[in-house]
């Protein structure tokens, strides 16, 4: 299940990708697939080895092109292990709004990033966000959660602070709002109960089969109900710019 869209953050085969608080990998496998040279990148050392374990059966598949490449790496996204204008893309998925320093984070993205190069930013959106919270202080009061809820014009903004140029932005995956509703409502932790049960099972029908219907339905959905909010931004070329 990809966040960001592809139509709008495009790569060309060689192009050098930091998946950002990679997690389980997504975003790193699909610019994989496309020629990307690709690093992932997490805090998480079982996520980083799962990852890892991942873009090797890829590889021995021959699901990735010639000349792609990809490694998974522990790191920290506060002090990369990178020199200055290293890629040419970055991903940041689902990433900020777990970190206190989240201007620390956008600030050591936008250095590594090149001029000229882009960025994709996603977090949970504001609204379905807003939801969860008041249902459930389960859901953002664990370490590691959730420590605040962007509104898309304060992240937009920080963007603009950081010195990138936002370039465009849309909402994805309006069919798994009322998903996390439902787990707040019943309980974060409770996976058994069957309006959860039978609500995930559509989940992966869909993430499956990707039935005309469900992309339709998700597509007119996403601008009421998106979970997540994505922009895009460039890196200009010179600091005048």
């Amino acid at each position: 299940m990809l966040t960001v869209d592809f139509t709008r953050f495009p790569l060309a085969p060689g192009d050098r990708v930091l998946d950002l608080g990679c997690g389980a990998g997504r975003h790193a496998f699909e610019c994989y697939r496309r020629g990307a040279r690709v690093v992932a990148l997490d805090r998480d050392r079982d996520e980083v080895r799962t990852t890892a374990g991942w873009l090797a059966a890829m590889r021995e598949a021959g699901e990735a092109p010639a000349g792609s490449a990809a490694a998974a790496v522990e790191g920290d996204a506060l002090a990369l292990p990178f020199p200055d204008h290293t890629f040419d893309a970055l991903i940041v998925s689902e990433v900020m709004e777990h970190i206190p320093d989240d201007k620390g984070l956008l600030a050591e993205a936008v250095r590594v990033l090149r001029p000229g190069g882009r960025i994709a930013v996603t977090v949970p959106r504001h609204g379905p966000e807003r939801v969860c919270w008041a249902l459930s202080d389960a859901y953002h009061e664990v370490e590691g959660g959730h420590i605040r809820i962007y509104r898309a014009d304060q992240l937009l903004g920080r963007l603009r602070e950081a010195g990138l140029r936002p370039y465009g932005s849309h909402h994805a995956h309006a069919l798994h709002a009322p998903y996390w509703w439902l787990k707040c409502a019943l309980g974060v932790d409770n996976d058994t109960a069957w309006p959860v049960r039978a609500y995930h099972k559509l989940l992966v029908w869909d993430l499956m089969k990707r039935p005309l219907a469900t992309r339709a339905a998700e597509s007119a959905l996403n601008p009421l109900l998106g979970k997540s909010f994505v922009a895009y931004a460039t890196k200009p070329r010179t600091a005048s710019a």
